[in-house]
């Protein structure tokens, strides 16, 4: 007969109890936890998948862009920086690199340099000075007295043009940015003033691989100068429902900050770079250009318009990036308005059409590829230098070859449609258990 060994039982110990298997199910909350993280994950990878096809596409306008073989303009230029740091060095980084690529000779110097000195060692062709406030006229005047060349470039005109007057009168040629100053500074004497926008440095600004927490509905990068402020205070309700983006100086101005608090970062002036990334990852960029009468911060008491674009609009553009900006009256010689870059006229009309733009993904990316295209063909420091070196120095200048005309919509590649359902790869978890995870930052 057979019995089943007793069961040892130690002294001092508790009866062991046998416990029925029994199934774990999860609760309600469990669940719906479960199911938002799983659906979080499908929209993760459809966006990353989109992501990386328009990716792609902005890459396939990039390779159609004519190579510039012209040889490099035999020159040798002295460059003076604007000394100031952000937000000024992107655009003085821009110059030197197209300098490189553009003359035979290129020297560099801050202007608290002795730039004086450098001038009479090197014998320059030129000297081209960006901004020049931070350079004394006493310097300009020296390196004249050499016979030596020099140009000066402003880029804030028409904010500070109670000041800009006394540079200008030291240069041989003025250019300025603002298309509107030409014949302001023509009516104070001066013989040699031309208009030349800035532009965009592809080296930096352009369509980049991004991580998620780049992705936003909509991003504005800059300061809060009064007129930008009143503005977003006007939309501030329909960003509030958007994932959004705002980073400068001074935001906490907003009367609805605490309502937009959470998306501002007010905390560094974000880097060219970074600001790039935010630039490709958000499917709509707000433009909004400084007013010209603001006396908080301008010095422009004769109320001179602003009538060009700022530097904003052709960085916005190099990233593939989809830009909505307020209307300067040169804006239509640089883009075609609702084919490469799109405009708003009032806070309602911005509204109507963020709407639009953002339930039209293709319509959306169409424009934007345009405009980067436009920005490649004709809005670079390189084309820029090139202008100017052609007005100072005709008979050493080199015409471009017109590029060819290429049809946008034929050189884009197919294109995935990811509106419905996305399919997660087999082997991935089935969402049933939550990862504890940290929130992705901003820059600073």
């Amino acid at each position: 007969m057979n019995s089943k060994p007793a069961t040892k039982i130690r002294r001092g110990s508790a009866p062991l109890v046998k416990r029925r298997a029994t199934k774990r199910t999860a609760g309600p909350r469990r669940k719906a936890a479960g199911g938002s993280w799983s659906r979080g994950r499908a929209d993760g990878y459809r966006e990353g998948i989109n992501d990386g096809n328009y990716f792609g596409e902005c890459n396939a306008v990039i390779a159609k862009i004519p190579k510039d073989h012209s040889p490099r303009i035999d020159l040798k230029v002295l460059y003076v920086t604007s000394g100031k740091g952000f937000p000024y060095s992107p655009l003085d980084e821009g110059v030197i690199q197209a300098l490189s690529e553009v003359v035979t000779a290129r020297h560099v110097v801050s202007p608290n340099a002795n730039a004086v000195a450098a001038a009479r060692q090197i014998r320059p062709d030129l000297v081209l000075v960006l901004e020049g406030m931070e350079f004394s006229p006493e310097h300009i005047r020296a390196i004249r007295a050499e016979g030596i060349p020099t140009a000066i470039w402003f880029t804030d005109d028409p904010y500070y043009s109670d000041l800009t007057p006394r540079l200008a009168a030291h240069y041989d040629y003025v250019f300025t940015q603002d298309v509107g100053c030409v014949d302001f500074y023509r009516k104070l004497g001066h013989s040699s003033v031309h208009h030349m926008p800035l532009a965009a440095h592809p080296v930096v600004y352009r369509p980049l691989p991004i991580a998620p927490n780049y992705r936003k509905d909509v991003s504005f990068i800059g300061s809060a100068f009064w007129n930008r402020v009143h503005f977003m205070d006007q939309v501030s309700g329909a960003l509030a429902r958007k994932r959004v983006l705002i980073s400068g100086w001074w935001w906490q101005r907003l009367k609805s900050y605490r309502k937009l608090a959470s998306q501002i970062n007010t905390k560094a002036w974000m880097g060219p770079l970074e600001t790039a990334r935010h630039y490709f990852g958000s499917k709509i960029v707000i433009n909004i250009h400084r007013s010209a009468t603001d006396d908080s911060w301008n010095s422009n008491r004769r109320r001179i318009p602003a009538q060009s674009v700022n530097p904003r609009t052709f960085e916005i553009a190099a990233c593939g990036a989809f830009q909505l900006t307020d209307i300067r009256s040169d804006l239509s010689t640089m883009y075609r308005p609702g084919e490469e870059i799109v405009t708003y006229d009032s806070p309602h009309d911005f509204v109507e059409k963020m709407n639009h733009y953002l339930t039209h993904e293709r319509e959306r990316k169409n424009i934007s590829l345009r405009g980067l295209r436009r920005t490649l063909l004709e809005h670079t420091y390189p084309k820029r230098l090139r202008a100017i070196f052609k007005i100072i120095f005709p008979h050493k200048f080199v015409p471009l070859a017109e590029p060819e005309y290429v049809d946008l919509e034929q050189m884009m590649p197919k294109h995935v449609e990811l509106e419905k359902e996305v399919q997660i790869p087999e082997g991935e978890p089935d969402g049933t258990e939550v990862p504890a995870g940290k929130e992705e930052g901003g820059y600073a």
